[in-house]
Order: structure tokens, then C-alpha cells, then sequence
């Protein structure tokens, strides 16, 4: 049996840096310090062209600019609670699911782990990130159950 545990490598921590995030962080390093795995976090932004569909009568890439400087900051204070170096750090710009799967790949990542706030019915069908991560993927994915998810008894 005991040839059937993985033992991880290379984790990535895909967080959206609200609260919710330290449990989904807390849960990543520990995995990661139990394995001896390296532990990488990656929060992507999409760009505010999507919000607008991609038809903007003015400029956005200043604001867009602030907005990835200001993310770099929220992370980088993220990832010194956990002892993550600035170089394990990734901020990335476009689709969420694509971008985790990306830097998953490029970084040779063995494990994603993502929170998920445990939807059903119609918010299912409508997807979540988790599952959209988990979907794509091409190495293990743990959705760490996050949010008002009250235990029913």
C-alpha cells in the first residue's frame, strides 16, 4: 500500500488572496512540508477587457498596470507569512483555469492546489474555478473546501 502514496514534488498554491486563502495556504504547507515538496503560489488577474467584453472606448493598460503592480505587493505579503520566496511567486494576467494550467506546466508542478466552496446544483453547473482547474489538469488537483459551508449533522 504504502508504494501507492505520492509524495509530491513540486506544489502549486493557487490563491485569490482573500482571507478564505490562508486555509487553502495553510493546507498547501503543509503538504509541501510533510513531502519536502517545493512550493510555488501563482494569483491571476484577468484584464479588465473581459469585464467589458473586449470593447473599451479608452485605455486601460495604466490601470491594468497598477492593478498587477498592486497584486505583486498583496502577494509577495501573502508569501512572506508562509516563508515562500519571491522567486516561487507568479502573478499572471488572463483566464484563471488557463493560467494555472500554464504555470503548472511550465513549472513542472506535480500538484495544484486550488480552494472551492463546495457548490451544487445550478452553481455547479455553472462552474467554479476549482473545477475548472481540476478539468484541465494535467497533474493531481486538491480543492480545499473554503467558505459559509456550514457541517449539517
Amino acid at each position: 500500500m504504502s508504494d501507492y502514496i505520492r509524495s509530491y514534488e513540486h506544489i502549486l498554491l493557487a490563491v485569490d488572496l482573500t482571507e478564505e486563502a490562508n486555509l487553502v495556504a495553510a493546507k498547501a504547507a503543509t503538504i509541501a512540508s510533510n513531502s519536502g515538496a517545493k512550493l510555488s503560489i501563482i494569483h491571476v488577474i484577468e484584464p479588465l477587457s473581459f469585464a467589458y467584453g473586449g470593447d473599451v472606448p479608452m485605455d486601460l493598460s495604466n490601470i491594468q498596470t497598477q492593478l498587477e503592480e498592486h497584486a505583486h505587493k498583496r502577494l509577495e505579503s501573502f508569501a512572506a507569512n508562509m516563508s515562500v520566496a519571491p522567486s516561487n511567486l507568479v502573478v499572471a494576467t488572463g483566464h484563471t483555469e488557463s493560467e494555472i494550467h500554464r504555470q503548472a506546466e511550465t513549472l513542472g508542478c506535480d500538484l495544484i492546489v486550488v480552494g472551492s466552496h463546495g457548490r451544487h446544483g445550478l452553481a455547479l453547473l455553472l462552474g467554479s474555478t476549482a473545477n475548472s482547474v481540476l478539468h484541465g489538469a494535467k497533474c493531481d488537483v486538491l480543492a480545499v473546501r473554503v467558505g459559509d459551508e456550514k457541517t449539517k449533522s
